[in-house]
């Protein structure tokens, strides 16, 4: 199997700028092997050295290509009133390091130096100070070399969830997140906590139990404050029956006042689970909005990446959610599946246009550690993974024709394309928690196997996590200490 180029990274003394650093290289390079001294790997066998010298003072970057000199770039710390601002010291540290990779490559990164998950909590902030579009887009450019067309789609997302979430009291209210960790299968690219169905079936019961005991809890400690929204996630919860999903579902209903939400989300994900019984459980109850998800209307792709529906099984669902009266579906589509093309793309967008989605989210193929396709890939298996702008620009284009609007985006690491995701709704149908969850603007308490709640403080300048064990039976059997997690924190004993 042909070796990876390789990037070596030497610092000359201990720094805790490394992963930002990497971020930046990673962009460029995406797939390329990076190996650090402060990680403890050996200086041998590398394409490129990226040489870090630093000192108190003054901060200088060297790219060699082995042992040629490419470029450097110089600075000095930056300090404001005195004081050592790490912030700008960081941002300046990016741009140089992406003058030095952008002058070598030829080409530049559409989101710039951002290689954070949530590029529009920038433009969100400078939209609540009350600065006007051509001021942000003067601070995104300079500052972080953004695209004219980022810049713009990052402007027009903030102002639209400033505007939603004007109605929302973020700062007093919270959301739920409900996690149902169970799929009927793996997906290729996936690496979530999910665990095929069939392989729990004896526990789902026991699962419910203590998942109800946790969603309990949380409803008692935060009875004086306002529930905003709540989501219902996973893996797949039309995993379970119908019967289980109306006990879960009823629960909630007798814990919670769900008819004053402003948003309750079922995913109901993967159209081979999904059947008129358990869409009847859930429209019992006051959910309003599930999402639906295809991911890729090509029949070969889906079977490839290990779903268990063709694409008249994905028009049944989405036909069934219709006939239940469901005003409010999603659809998601991942962009960069192995071996598609920008004609699959259309191909798939040609469906959307027919069905109408109330919302649509565009995903770029993320490909974490421990999924399946990146060890097949490890091992020398090999696949397609394409991503465009031109494929985005497809996709944004039949949203438009459809009056579906960008409300909100996010970008992971190893992202196809070094792109984006992208959630578009019609004016009323947005998805409140997919902002909330995002912008960090409120605190999400998190019940199930790997639930990681979010504490936001009051002024929104600190966050604490509160971690559940990802484990399902570790949960089942430990679900008084999950719930003791999060009493330590709310009350401080």
């Amino acid at each position: 199997m042909k070796r990876q180029f390789m990037i070596f990274i030497r610092f000359n003394r201990q720094f805790d700028f490394e992963y930002d650093i990497q971020g930046i290289i990673r962009s460029f390079y995406p797939g390329m092997e990076l190996k650090s001294q402060t990680e403890g790997e050996k200086e041998d066998g590398y394409d490129f050295l990226l040489e870090c010298d630093f000192d108190d003072t003054d901060m200088k970057l060297s790219f060699y290509d082995k042992e040629k000199l490419i470029d450097s770039e110089s600075f000095k710390r930056i300090y404001t009133d005195s004081l050592y601002d790490r912030k700008e010291t960081k941002n300046e540290l990016k741009r140089k390091l992406y003058k030095i990779l952008s002058g070598f490559t030829g080409s530049e990164l559409p989101w710039g130096t951002l290689s954070g998950i949530r590029p529009t909590k920038i433009t969100s902030k400078l939209v609540e100070d009350g600065l006007d579009d051509d001021k942000i887009s003067e601070i995104m450019k300079n500052e972080y070399f953004l695209s004219d067309k980022k810049t713009e789609t990052s402007i027009d997302i903030s102002k639209r969830e400033h505007k939603i979430l004007d109605k929302v009291d973020y700062k007093n209210g919270y959301s739920l997140y409900i996690g149902i960790p169970f799929c009927p299968s793996t997906c290729l690219y996936c690496s979530f906590t999910s665990n095929p169905i069939g392989v729990f079936k004896k526990r789902i019961d026991d699962y419910i139990d203590a998942l109800i005991k946790e969603i309990e809890f949380c409803s008692e400690a935060y009875k004086d404050r306002k529930l905003c929204s709540i989501y219902i996630g996973g893996g797949t919860p039309t995993s379970l029956s119908a019967e289980q999903l109306d006990r879960l579902l009823c629960n909630i209903s007798r814990l919670y006042d769900t008819k004053s939400v402003y948003e309750f989300t079922v995913e109901a994900g993967r159209p081979d689970s999904i059947t008129m019984d358990k869409l009847k459980a859930i429209k019992k109850y006051d959910v309003t909005r599930i999402s639906i998800n295809p991911q890729t209307m090509k029949d070969d792709t889906l079977k490839l990446i290990g779903r268990n529906h063709n694409t008249e099984e994905f028009l049944s669902a989405y036909n069934m959610a219709r006939e239940c009266g469901f005003d409010n579906i999603n659809m998601d589509f991942i962009l960069g599946l192995p071996n598609e093309t920008i004609d699959d793309v259309k191909y798939n967008m040609k469906y959307v246009e027919k069905l109408k989605p109330n919302s649509l989210t565009i995903h770029s193929l993320a490909v974490k550690r421990a999924a399946r396709l990146n060890l097949e890939q490890r091992m020398g298996k090999k696949y397609e993974i394409t991503n465009t702008s031109e494929m985005m620009d497809v996709t944004e284009e039949t949203a438009k024709k459809l009056g579906l609007h960008p409300y909100y985006l996010y970008r992971q690491k190893n992202m196809a394309g070094n792109l984006e995701n992208v959630g578009y709704a019609s004016e009323g149908k947005e998805g409140i928690y997919n902002i909330l969850i995002m912008e960090e603007k409120q605190t999400i308490l998190a019940c199930g196997a790997g639930g990681s709640s979010k504490m936001v403080s009051a002024d929104l300048n600190r966050i604490d996590r509160i971690e559940n064990v990802k484990d399902v039976n570790m949960y089942i059997d430990n679900i008084d200490d999950m719930i003791d997690r999060k009493r330590r924190y709310i009350y401080g004993k």
